[in-house]
């Protein structure tokens, strides 16, 4: 699908935008309807289908609650103590009973070192949930990509399998001629015949593997793609990215596993913080009411807790290792990720070469070799064997070719992967 936009002065205004939208999704809808895919379509259907999706969201929905009860005030404690006086000596002396009363409110104050570094650390819990989300998406969106130009890998093979299948029958119903009018041995017949079974066992292989792949974009998208789909792509589609030095230097900052290990990393050094200041005293303000039948008494008082013999220092030590770890991933990380972008743009190079290898020639020699071989047999001036072998070259050739196309765009795929290209919602 080609979508074709007219820019002029003045017109993008929001309601334009959200119309071009709606034209952009019906387009969609209509090729999918028709059943019929683009690579952008299917990653689409598959980021909104996969469950592994579902669950990552819910992973961002769970942080984003966190924030909330990190957030919360602490809830005032309230105690009510109630019961009669019975009276230990003559009532003479002590007066008659009563019933007594007592009401206490407690009220944590807590420690604002404490509470900011816990709504901090779960903010940045927030942002590696998000990124998670993000590289959930990258990896799903790169399979997708994969998964398709496989489908189409496997279907070309299916296809160039036919085309064998039936030059191969071709050439044994001429043999079968020639056999029937003794100008040639019945044993060229029965090779014919075995080259004849194993190209059909070939072909049914290749087909089989093309539902393989068919099935496999099914698993990805939960279904949602109609049974018998088909692909608007090629693996000659054109593969257009940055330069290594432009990718190399924005990776850091689009890569989701990063982002992902920095948000950790804050979170981590902001648990340090909240386990040092939870050393600080913790205060609880009091109130207290108490009646009875002679005197109503208010008291105000406060609580407060010391921590005088164990100062949280496994706490803090775990926190301090742990941000250590995290730390050290981050590093070992930014170096790895950026190998190996290094290492999928020089498989993109090599397939690239590759694939203008064999478009520049050796298919097309192959092709011709082919041809002057089934003129020859077909002339009586040369043998079958001739034809088998030029036939084999070919076949190698072409199924070479369809290989480096494949890993051409499997390589653009995992750059992308890398640095979280694929079709925003």
């Amino acid at each position: 699908m080609s979508t074709i936009f007219f820019v002029l002065r003045g017109i993008f205004k929001p309601g334009f935008l959200f119309c071009l939208c709606i034209l952009i999704a019906s387009l969609d809808l209509a090729h999918a309807a028709s059943g019929k895919y683009t690579i952008e379509a299917i990653q689409r259907i598959g980021l909104q289908a996969n469950g592994l999706m579902q669950a990552a969201r819910a992973q961002v929905d769970i942080a984003e609650a966190d924030v909330v009860s990190a957030a919360a005030l602490p809830n005032p404690e309230v105690t009510v103590m109630a019961g009669p006086d019975s009276p230990r000596l003559p009532e003479i002396d002590t007066g008659p009973a009563s019933m007594q009363r007592q009401v206490t409110v407690s009220q944590p104050l807590e420690n604002p070192f404490v509470r900011s570094a816990r709504i901090g650390s779960a903010q940045a819990g927030v942002e590696a949930s998000r990124a998670n989300l993000e590289q959930v998406r990258a990896d799903l969106a790169a399979q997708l990509r994969v998964r398709t130009y496989e489908f189409l890998l496997r279907r070309g093979l299916a296809e160039m399998e036919s085309d064998i299948f039936n030059l191969m029958q071709e050439i044994q119903r001429r043999i079968k001629l020639s056999v029937d009018v003794g100008e040639v041995a019945r044993f060229e017949l029965i090779r014919a015949d075995t080259e004849v079974m194993t190209a059909a066992s070939r072909k049914e292989a290749a087909m089989l593997d093309t539902e393989r792949a068919r099935i496999a974009l099914l698993q990805l998208t939960a279904g949602a793609l109609e049974q018998g789909f088909d692909i608007e792509a090629s693996l000659t589609d054109p593969v257009e990215l940055p330069s290594l030095d432009a990718l190399r230097a924005d990776l850091p900052g689009s890569n989701p596993e990063i982002l992902r290990l920095e948000a950790e990393r804050d979170r981590a050094s902001l648990r340090i913080e909240q386990e040092r200041a939870a050393v600080l005293p913790s205060v609880d303000i009091l109130y207290s009411n108490y009646q009875d039948k002679q005197f109503t008494s208010n008291t105000v008082g406060l609580s407060l807790r010391i921590p005088l013999f164990y100062r949280r220092s496994g706490e803090i030590n775990a926190a301090i290792s742990d941000a250590a770890r995290v730390r050290e991933t981050l590093d070992y990380r930014r170096f790895e990720v950026v190998r190996l972008l290094e290492s999928a743009w020089q498989t993109m190079e090599i397939a690239r070469r590759r694939v203008e290898m064999f478009e520049g020639g050796i298919v097309r020699e192959a092709e011709s070799a082919l041809r002057v071989a089934e003129t020859a047999f077909r002339l009586g001036e040369r043998g079958f064997i001739e034809v088998l072998d030029t036939q084999r070259v070919l076949r190698n050739a072409r199924s070479e070719l369809l290989q480096a196309r494949f890993e051409l765009q499997a390589a653009a795929a995992e750059i992308d992967r890398l640095r979280a290209h694929y079709p925003k919602d």
